[in-house]
């Protein structure tokens, strides 16, 4: 999954600054794949907000001391996320495999019956107990059960943690947290606005002045010299 481009982000800024900008858009993506991964159960949405938990966990590791409490509560949480996600995944990648692995066995098993059955009109019943992997079916058939009831039970965890924090404001919090980062920031840019502002009246208010004592000087000297004619 292809991350969010983060706008505005200027190495000339604050760390704070910046930090907020990448956590708003990270956060925002993650939340993004909840409707899906949740309500709907979509595999692929899992995948992708276990990708963007990682992503908003791996910004915080370096900037939650800019959030303070909502940071670090925010990054634990998504660590959180990251793990059960990263399960179901394990599950979905194995539970294929060992389908697949089963379907393999049983097309070499088939294919070893008919050839012992040789040239007989029809297949004896019996030589199924001479199949060459009858007994691994049943491990294999026991582990796919197993993988599907686990990834059952990591699916309840994963909606379960979610609602949680979401009952909790941990999103939210830090989502305050990175907002209250940008508005000290566009408050400074207005602050030093307004003191460039002030430094340029004052600097004008000095060139005046500077001139209209250069202008009250010559007047004086012309004054004197008229006196002395």
């Amino acid at each position: 999954m292809k991350a969010r481009r983060v706008k505005k982000l200027d190495p000339g800024l604050p760390l704070a600054e910046n930090a907020a900008r990448i956590v708003k858009v990270r956060l925002d993506e993650l939340r993004s794949f909840a409707p899906r991964a949740i309500d709907k159960g979509k595999v692929k949405a899992q995948h992708d907000m276990r990708i963007a938990a990682k992503r908003l966990r791996y910004v915080l590791e370096a900037t939650e001391f800019c959030f303070g409490r909502p940071g670090e509560t925010a990054r634990r949480r998504a660590r959180d996320l990251q793990e059960v996600l990263g399960e179901l995944h394990d599950c979905d990648v194995m539970l294929p495999r060992v389908r697949e692995h089963l379907e393999e066995l049983r097309e070499q098993d088939a294919g070893a019956i008919r050839a012992r059955a040789g040239e007989a009109p029809d297949l004896d019943p019996r030589l199924v107990a001479q199949a060459p992997h009858r007994t691994a079916y049943r491990g294999l058939d026991s582990l796919a059960v197993y993988i599907e009831a686990r990834r059952k039970l990591l699916f309840d965890r994963f909606r379960e943690l979610w609602h949680q924090q979401e009952e909790k404001g941990t999103w939210e919090r830090l989502e305050r947290a990175a907002d209250r980062q940008l508005a000290r920031a566009r408050e400074r840019r207005r602050a030093a606005r307004r003191a460039e502002r002030a430094r340029e009246k004052l600097a004008e208010a000095e060139r005046e002045e500077r001139l209209a004592l250069e202008r009250a000087r010559r007047a004086a000297a012309e004054l004197a010299d008229a006196d002395s004619r």
